[in-house]
């Protein structure tokens, strides 16, 4: 009776409330979209919530991975090093900037990445530009990313190429193609607060993670244990 009454309680459905982590959000996109329709959602960033959140967590995400999240999504980790666009600084620094200086920040943010990928979560997602092989080297347990999607798939005539990696996730559907191909983020006037605006995650793609993934809250724990 116990070993049936275990069984029973393993095939149990999580309960129908997702605890969700977006790190690396100071902009709230992400967590209010899982706010929206009934999750128990977090922001996480060194930076305070631009909109003045309660349910924004400023310091270090590391410190908080093993507090029993069901979903981690990651929204662009710093990658200035990691990204294929910024190869070229790590044989040419820019000014102001020295080799040295250069690589310790290339390990820093791997090591990052590192951890949210291989944190202790059942379903983890982490955006990201496409990636030199340089830091694919140095990410623990390195996998290809699952896809790669445009905002022009989610409602924003805009070109902006983002993979995702994906575990115990399925792939991202697109929800609303539209016309325009413009590359808006790449035309940014320079300035302090470009990157800023170059990290922020689109609204129609933020609704497709919390409609989607927010969706696969009746699968049962040990369906979610043979995804991962």
């Amino acid at each position: 009776m116990q070993c049936e009454t275990t069984l029973f309680e393993s095939q149990q459905s999580i309960t129908s409330t997702l605890r969700v982590l977006v790190a690396c959000e100071f902009s709230g996109t992400v967590r209010d979209a899982f706010l929206a329709r009934g999750h128990d959602a977090w922001s996480c960033d060194l930076l305070p919530d631009e909109k003045g959140s309660n349910r924004h967590i400023r310091g270090d995400v590391r410190d908080i991975l093993n507090d029993g999240w069901d979903l981690l999504m990651v929204a662009h980790p710093p990658c200035t090093r990691l990204c294929n666009s910024g190869v070229r600084w790590l044989s040419a620094p820019p000014k102001g900037k020295t080799i040295d200086q250069i690589m310790r920040e290339l390990d820093e943010g791997a090591s990052l990445f590192s951890d949210l990928w291989n944190a202790p979560i059942p379903r983890v997602c982490v955006e990201n530009p496409v990636m030199h092989r340089h830091a694919k080297e140095r990410i623990r347990n390195y996998q290809p990313p699952a896809q790669t999607i445009q905002p022009w798939q989610f409602g924003h005539g805009e070109t902006k190429a983002t993979c995702l990696w994906l575990k115990g996730l399925p792939k991202l559907r697109p929800t609303n193609v539209v016309q325009g191909r413009v590359p808006r983020v790449h035309y940014a006037s320079p300035g302090p607060n470009r990157w800023k605006e170059r990290s922020r995650t689109y609204q129609g793609i933020a609704e497709a993670f919390a409609s989607q993934w927010g969706e696969m809250r009746t699968e049962t724990k040990s369906q979610l244990e043979l995804a991962v």
